[in-house]
């Protein structure tokens, strides 16, 4: 009961992300807002080359290609990111960054684990990173990839919007075993959690529980998976694990958030009545969940995008529904 309170508290001057990343890089901005279009990309890169010998900010593509466990094709993140990426692309593995001790597929790991990852893929902590998608998903784990390295405080961070616009309109591509990326270790310094973005199962649990009584806080629960996983009438993708949802939460399938054609975020004042329909109430804690913690953060950046709620009230559950 005490979680709005809680959530409140730990919200101290934070600022809205499209004002917050703003930066100069050398005296030029490159981005104004969390999403970034293939255009301001291009030209971001265009000047911004890298050079060995440089050790100015830098920006950085960073592939977050991830797919369902029961994928009909059988994909990989690492196979489509070999088949066709933006130059210079770095890969993000959502399957190995993670803690390896839990017996949930993708809770956050350790800041010496995020760190020494971010060391390997060769990522400096003073890098502008835009995270991107598959071209055949558009938007569904790049966003959990943004948000991670958000928790961990990595000052700029945005999310292309998105890959298959980038294909589309013309922008080079890549293929094959990328060159080595790291040229000498980032010494990419252990980061601190930002708990403030992160929910723990007790706190969903009383949600759940409370949800319905008189005097609750009235917690959002919010649920990113397909709607017959959420009904119950269609199976889970891993095995053994029954489908349905927690009491009282809220179905948004991710493609209810994204254009069909190009499977990019929808505008913001579409997003925003997307989630008025569903009665959700601004002023209230919102707490996004799906599978295993991934397309949550579809919500999460959907929220944002859409002005939706207060910063310090939005949580992400990576617990989810397993």
């Amino acid at each position: 009961m005490a979680l709005l309170a809680g959530m409140r508290s730990s919200f101290i001057a934070k600022q809205h992300v499209g004002v917050s990343v703003r930066r100069s890089l050398g005296g030029i901005r490159y981005f104004s807002s969390y999403l970034v279009t293939p255009a301001e990309l291009s030209k971001a890169l265009t000047r911004n080359l890298p050079t060995k010998v440089s050790t100015a900010p830098r920006v950085i593509p960073l592939c977050a290609a991830w797919f369902l466990p029961n994928d009909p094709q059988a994909r990989t993140g690492r196979q489509v990111f070999q088949e066709k990426r933006i130059p210079s692309a770095r890969f993000f593995d959502l399957d190995a960054v993670k803690d390896h001790d839990s017996p949930y597929p993708h809770m956050l790991p350790t800041p010496e684990v995020f760190a020494q990852a971010m060391q390997e893929i060769g990522i400096r902590r003073d890098d502008e990173v835009v995270v991107y998608d598959t071209q055949e998903l558009g938007i569904f784990s790049a966003p959990r990839v943004a948000w991670t390295l958000r928790v961990f405080g990595h000052p700029t961070v945005h999310i292309l919007n998105n890959f298959r616009l980038w294909i589309e309109q013309g922008h080079p591509t890549e293929s094959g075993k990328p060159e080595e990326a790291v040229e000498e270790s980032t010494n990419y310094p252990v980061p601190t959690l930002d708990t403030s973005k992160v929910v723990q199962f007790p706190v969903v649990k009383e949600a759940a529980i409370d949800h319905g009584k008189e005097g609750a806080e009235g917690v959002q629960v919010l649920d990113a998976r397909s709607k017959g996983r959420w009904d119950g009438t269609d199976p889970e993708p891993r095995p053994g694990l029954p489908s349905g949802h927690m009491p009282g939460s809220i179905s948004v399938p991710v493609p209810e958030m994204l254009d069909a054609q190009s499977g990019a975020f929808l505008p913001g004042q579409e997003l925003r009545q997307m989630f008025e329909s569903k009665g959700l109430d601004p002023t209230k804690p919102i707490i996004s969940s799906c599978g295993t913690g991934v397309t949550a953060a579809v919500i999460d950046t959907a929220l944002e995008v859409a002005g939706f709620g207060q910063t310090g009230t939005r949580r992400l559950y990576d617990g989810s529904w397993t």
